[in-house]
């Protein structure tokens, strides 16, 4: 195919035109939750109308983006050293354009923009729908910024482009937004307040990727439980004997989707998480039995104090559910140390509840306090880091414990695993996970990325389990 390049003697974008079609191409780098690589997939799908083509390639980009993420200072200063890392290439290429997505971008949109001239444009997570005029204002000299939330936006009606490498597993965005106001998080303010999805939109997304071959989707949210779609409002009727459909439902309508077609979700919020939630997942064999259930603290008075909604007692009654009405379930859970005011003994009932719960694995943090927050006005941030870290290592040493007495546990089972690609280390050994979301390494044999294969398990690590197919 012939190609003809055109390129500004003012610097502005190289265009390379295709049979009257323009092509660009676009390099994007997420960081933080799993919803903000969902988010990256639906830039790249708005992109892609307007001649973009996504490239894993920095140095053919005419347009790079980084999704960012907030939730710790470490992540910001992560974003902030890539950023600067891209000048010497802007140097070398005029045209390129820079841009912040996600989660930084209302907080540090004056700084990166002006005072460290580190981006171009800066787009807010609700925002990504006006990028083609953004990018335009830019290629017409200008900065360009915007980071409004909104009350309605979804992008439901949006197709995303899968990103991910694999083409075996898929995130679908069933809601955006949160209204938890929990005192250490800064999501509320950056991504807004709590929406939830068309339930027949996600399932058609959920029908798409199977079709597309993919055996697995992730139903994310920054709180799932609290997924509700009234269709006295919206609508749309699901089930005519029912008015409102809430995530235990959805859940089932993805289910049905393909049999054999894994169902994830994440994050639960203890404080709604249901027993219909777990009913279903018990009755569902294509529903993992996974769940990742963030307490944060062990002790009701701080939990309090991060405005969690839940008491120590009520999250163990909780995790008796769990283990009742699904009793292969392995859970996760996320931890803080150091919050604002704990005291040795209130950290030393976070420790307890590590050893009464035993979880899978964990998600361990010293607290970071962050701008805006509710925290950062009512509380001091008194704990010395040394300390904070400390008490992070403690737990950290409890969770390495309780994650290799869970592999030990597994040798000798067998586990159906689903094939996901090789092994970082060899590529005569594959990798997948299990139902219980356990990394499950094996020898390649005669088996495919992208199957299910029965693994008996023989050894293990903290992290991992190793195996042979049988």
């Amino acid at each position: 195919m012939e190609k003809t390049i055109e390129e500004s003697k003012q610097g502005q974008a190289t265009i390379i035109k295709k049979n009257n079609s323009f092509s660009k191409k676009l390099y994007l780098e997420s960081y933080g939750c799993q919803m903000n690589f969902s988010d990256s997939e639906i830039v790249a799908s708005i992109l892609a109308n307007e001649g973009f083509e996504t490239t894993r390639q920095l140095e053919d980009s005419d347009l790079i983006l980084l999704n960012t993420c907030s939730i710790r200072e470490k992540a910001e200063q992560t974003v902030r050293t890539r950023l600067r890392s891209f000048n010497k290439l802007k140097k070398r290429k005029s045209h390129l354009i820079v841009g912040m997505l996600g989660c930084m971008a209302e907080r540090m949109k004056s700084t990166l923009l002006e005072e460290e001239k580190l981006v171009d444009l800066v787009v807010g997570p609700d925002a990504y729908r006006d990028l083609p005029r953004l990018i335009e204002e830019v290629e017409g000299g200008q900065k360009s910024v915007n980071v409004l939330l909104s009350r309605e936006e979804t992008y439901a009606d949006i197709s995303p482009v899968r990103l991910d490498k694999n083409g075996i597993s898929g995130f679908i965005s069933i809601m955006r937004g949160c209204d938890n106001m929990c005192t250490f998080c800064v999501v509320p303010f950056t991504r807004g307040r709590e929406r939830s999805r068309n339930p027949l939109t996600i399932v058609a997304e959920a029908r798409d990727l199977y079709n597309k071959g993919y055996k697995e989707v992730t139903l994310l949210g920054q709180n799932v439980d609290s997924y509700r779609w009234n269709i006295s409002k919206k609508g749309d009727i699901i089930d005519e004997n029912t008015s409102t459909t809430n995530f235990a439902q959805l859940l089932a309508l993805v289910a049905k989707v393909a049999p054999d077609l894994r169902v994830r979700f994440s994050t639960s919020h203890p404080k709604d998480m249901t027993d219909e939630v777990l009913r279903t997942i018990a009755s569902h064999k294509n529903i993992c039995n996974y769940i990742h259930l963030p307490v944060q603290s062990g002790n009701s008075e701080i939990l309090k104090k991060m405005n969690r909604g839940y008491s120590r007692e009520w999250y163990l009654e909780r995790i008796k559910a769990i283990k009742k009405i699904i009793p292969n379930c392995a859970i996760s859970t996320d931890i803080i140390t150091g919050f604002c005011g704990e005291s040795d003994e209130q950290h030393q009932e976070t420790i307890s509840l590590l050893k009464e719960v035993e979880f899978d694995f964990s998600y361990m943090f010293f607290y970071s306090e962050r701008p805006k927050t509710l925290a950062e006005r009512k509380y001091d941030d008194d704990i010395p880091l040394s300390t904070k870290k400390s008490r992070l290592q403690e737990v950290i040493d409890l969770q390495h414990i309780h994650s290799k007495k869970k592999n030990e546990n597994a040798i000798g089972n067998t586990f159906e695993v689903l094939i996901e690609g090789f092994s970082k280390k060899s590529n005569e050994m594959l990798s997948g996970r299990n139902d219980q979301n356990t990394k499950v390494v094996f020898p390649k044999g005669n088996a495919k990325v992208g199957e299910y294969v029965n693994v008996k398990i023989e050894s293990c690590t903290t992290a991992t389990l190793i195996g042979k197919i049988i």
